[in-house]
C-alpha cells in the first residue's frame, strides 16, 4: 500500500506547489547520492548540512517528487519542474512530516502486520537481527536497516513496507521522550527490552531513569505484550513489582525464566544450549560465540513462539542468522591472526561481554584495543574504570588504549596487578597504527571496541589491508 501524494498531504498538512496529487510515492530516500529513478527525496536539515539546498539535484537524479522545507524556490524552478512533471511539496518541518507519513502508513498496515520493537542498553541490533532472521522463517519480514532506529531512521523503515507480515524495528535513545515518539508511530504489537545499562547514562542521570525511559515503548502498544531478559537486575525487579495489565513473557539464564538457557557450550565461534520452555526443551546452536548472544538467541525463541512458529523453524532461524557489519565481526587473517571488531558501539555491559569473547579465544596472544566510551557524563571515570578491573579478571595479554578517558582503563588495571608493560596509551590513531603494525604477531586475536564517535573501525580496515 503506497502513498499517494495526497496521503502525504493530508497526513502532513503540507502544500502542494507543482505536481499530482494522484502521483504514487513507492520508494524514500534522503541521500541524493543514492536517489533513484521514481524516488520521492525527503530533504533533511541537520546540524552540518541541510538537504533542503539539494533538491534540483534529487531531480537531475531521477527523482519525481521532492518534500522540502519552506523555502524560496525561484520561479524558473518552479516552471522547469513543473514541464518535466515533477512534484514539489513543501512542509513546515520535514523531521516532523516524515514522522507523519509513517504514522499514516502504519496505520493503513494496523491489521495486516505484526510490529515487533526492539529496544535495551545494549544488543538491540543483534536481537532485532536474530529475531528477524527467526520470524522470516515463516513470514515475509522487514527489519531496521543496521541501526537506523531515531526519529529519522525508524520513519523511514516503515515507509519501506510493502507486503510484509512482519516489521521488526529497532528503537534507540539519549533522552527521554524518544521512546515514546517512536513507538507511538510503530505501534508494536510485541516490545522486547535487550536490558538496562549504562549507556546515555550521562543524559539520564540513572540506570532507574534508563529504565523509565526504555519503558516508554509501552506507550505505543494497544495491547502491551512485553519480552525481557530477565537476568538483568532492574527488569527483573520491575517484573516482580509488575502490577499493571502487562503481560511479561521472561528469558534469561541465571533467572529462573519461561524461557531458560541450560546445558550451555561456549565455543570461540559459536555456542550450543538447551532453551527449556514449559514441557519442551529445544537444542539450539548460534554461529557467533558469547553468553550474550545466547541471551539474543532466547528472545528470538521466545518471539517466535509469540507468533506461532515450530521448533525447527526456530532453530533455522538463529542457526542461519549473520550480524551487522562492525558487531562482533571475525576476521580471519594471514598467519592465524583474527580480529574482532566490535568497533561500532560501547558502553560498560558491551565492553565486558566483548572481553570475555575474547577470554575464551585461543591465541597466542589476546590483545584488547579499546577507546572511549561517550555518554557517560559524571559516571564516565567510574565506568571506565569498572572496565580496567574486567581486563585484568579475564587473562588479556596485552591492552592498547586510545582516548582520554581510556587512561582510567589503564589505571584501573594498574592498580589490581595487571603488568603496565603491556600498556600501551595512544592520543590518536596514526601512533596506535603505527604500534599495532608492529606488534601484532601470527596467532594473536585482537579485539577492537570502542564508541563509535572514537572511529576505531578506521584501524581496523588499515590493519586488515596490512595483515
Amino acid at each position: 500500500m503506497d502513498l499517494k501524494i495526497e496521503d502525504i498531504l493530508n497526513s502532513t498538512n503540507g502544500k502542494l506547489i507543482i505536481g499530482n496529487k494522484n502521483t504514487i510515492c513507492e520508494s524514500f530516500s534522503k541521500d541524493t547520492r543514492q536517489i533513484k529513478k521514481g524516488d520521492t527525496y525527503i530533504a533533511i536539515k541537520g546540524e552540518n548540512f541541510d538537504g533542503n539546498l539539494f533538491y534540483k539535484e534529487a531531480f537531475d537524479k531521477g527523482a519525481d517528487t521532492v518534500i522540502i522545507n519552506k523555502i524560496n524556490l525561484p520561479k524558473e524552478d518552479i516552471e522547469k519542474y513543473n514541464n518535466q512533471n515533477k512534484n514539489i511539496i513543501q512542509v513546515e518541518d520535514t523531521i516532523i512530516a516524515l514522522g507523519q507519513m509513517a504514522t499514516f502508513k502504519r496505520e493503513l498496515y494496523k491489521d495486516k502486520i505484526k510490529v515487533i520493537g526492539v529496544t535495551g542498553s545494549v544488543g538491540k541490533t543483534s536481537t532485532k537481527d536474530v529475531i528477524a532472521n527467526v520470524v522470516s522463517q515463516k513470514y515475509k519480514t522487514l527489519k531496521t536497516e543496521g541501526n537506523n532506529n531515531n526519529n529519522i531512521g525508524l520513519p523511514f523503515t516503515i515507509l519501506r513496507l510493502k507486503d510484509e507480515e512482519v516489521l521488526v524495528i529497532e528503537m534507540g535513545m539519549n533522552h527521554f521522550n524518544e521512546i515514546s515518539y517512536l513507538t507511538k508511530i510503530a505501534q508494536p504489537d510485541i516490545a522486547v527490552i535487550t536490558n538496562i545499562g549504562t549507556s546515555h547514562i550521562g543524559n539520564l542521570g540513572s540506570r532507574e531513569n534508563i529504565l523509565k525511559a526504555k519503558l516508554e515503548i509501552l506507550e505505543g502498544m494497544k495491547n502491551k505484550l512485553l519480552v525481557i531478559n530477565n537476568d538483568n537486575d532492574l527488569l527483573n525487579k520491575w517484573n516482580l513489582e509488575n502490577k499493571e495489565n502487562i503481560e511479561v513473557h521472561t528469558y534469561g539464564i541465571k533467572e529462573k525464566s519461561e524461557f531458560q538457557a541450560t546445558d550451555i557450550k561456549l565455543n570461540e565461534n559459536s555456542s550450543n544450549f538447551i532453551c527449556e520452555n514449559k514441557n519442551e526443551k529445544i537444542n539450539i546452536s548460534v554461529p557467533v560465540g558469547g553468553e550474550h548472544f545466547i541471551l539474543n538467541a532466547l528472545c528470538a525463541t521466545a518471539v517466535g513462539k509469540l507468533l506461532n512458529l515450530n521448533n525447527e523453524q526456530i532453530i533455522n532461524g538463529i542457526k542461519s542468522f549473520k550480524l551487522t557489519a562492525k558487531r562482533m565481526e571475525i576476521n580471519h587473517l594471514k598467519n592465524n591472526i583474527i580480529f574482532i571488531n566490535d568497533s561500532y558501539n560501547a558502553s560498560y555491559e558491551s565492553m565486558k561481554a566483548s572481553i570475555l569473547s575474547l577470554k575464551n579465544m585461543t591465541a597466542k596472544r589476546r590483545i584488547a584495543v579499546l577507546g572511549d566510551m561517550f555518554e557517560l557524563g559524571e559516571f564516565s571515570e567510574k565506568l571506565h574504570r569498572d572496565v580496567g578491573k574486567v581486563v585484568f579478571e579475564n587473562n588479556i595479554d596485552t591492552l592498547f588504549l586510545i582516548g582520554k578517558d581510556a587512561i582510567f582503563i589503564a589505571e584501573e588495571a594498574q592498580k589490581f596487578g595487571f603488568d603496565k608493560e603491556n600498556i600501551y596509551h595512544f592520543d590518536d590513531k596514526e601512533q596506535l597504527l603505527k604500534k599495532l603494525k608492529d606488534y601484532i604477531n601470527p596467532q594473536d586475536v585482537i579485539l577492537f571496541k570502542a564508541s563509535n564517535g572514537m572511529k576505531l573501525f578506521e584501524v581496523v580496515e588499515e590493519l586488515k589491508k596490512y595483515f
